[in-house]
């Protein structure tokens, strides 16, 4: 089992999201996906506050949203059978098309292929996005943000899934009870790693 944390977590309200977006942008700056679907460092830094902007709208009102007192994380998650994202979600995208260029027809190719690998069955909580300021990272930050809804899952028994963009990250899922389920690749970019977790 994790360790326990001494961070306090609370649900992220509609007041949270800005300073949540430009938190989420920060720590995915170098992340490999982000760096494949946006090469050049400020553009990305733009780039990432919109598209976290837009998973924030897009999930808050799933009420599974955590974050800290401070506001130092993410954890980002959707309901059973709600984590699909809609035409008219898709459409939320278009302001990232600038900062993505010609490349947006191939991160499109991506975004589609990780969704098609994403299992359909059984029922199970989704984590979009879990991310914490990068000067916070190691403090245990992320395992807190993860507890309600994992604890959720034990209770309820309903397994979880996630896609790694980070190797490095797949050690930090495995302590939490993710395992490895394969490997895809992005067009022409890096590997991303399906990981899925069984109720306890």
């Amino acid at each position: 089992m994790p360790a326990a944390t001494a961070h306090q977590v609370r649900k992220a309200t509609t007041a949270d999201l800005p300073a949540l977006a430009r938190v989420l942008a920060r720590a995915f700056l170098e992340d490999p996906v982000a760096k494949w679907s946006c090469p050049g460092e400020r553009r990305r830094a733009r780039a990432n506050e919109r598209f976290f902007a837009f998973r924030l709208r897009q999930l808050i009102g799933q009420e599974q949203v955590y974050t800290t007192p401070e506001v130092a994380g993410a954890a980002l998650w959707a309901l059973p059978d709600r984590w699909r994202m809609t035409a008219r979600e898709a459409l939320g995208l278009a302001p990232l098309a600038p900062a993505m260029a010609w490349r947006l027809p191939r991160v499109m190719r991506g975004l589609v292929r990780v969704e098609r690998a994403h299992p359909e069955t059984p029922p199970h909580f989704h984590l979009a996005v879990l991310g914490t300021e990068p000067a916070r990272q190691g403090e245990g930050i992320g395992s807190a943000l993860l507890a309600p809804v994992l604890a959720l899952c034990d209770r309820d028994h309903v397994p979880a899934y996630l896609e790694s963009s980070k190797e490095a990250n797949i050690a930090f899922y495995s302590r939490h009870g993710f395992r490895v389920t394969g490997e895809l690749r992005l067009p022409k970019g890096p590997p991303v790693w399906p990981m899925w977790r069984s109720p306890r």
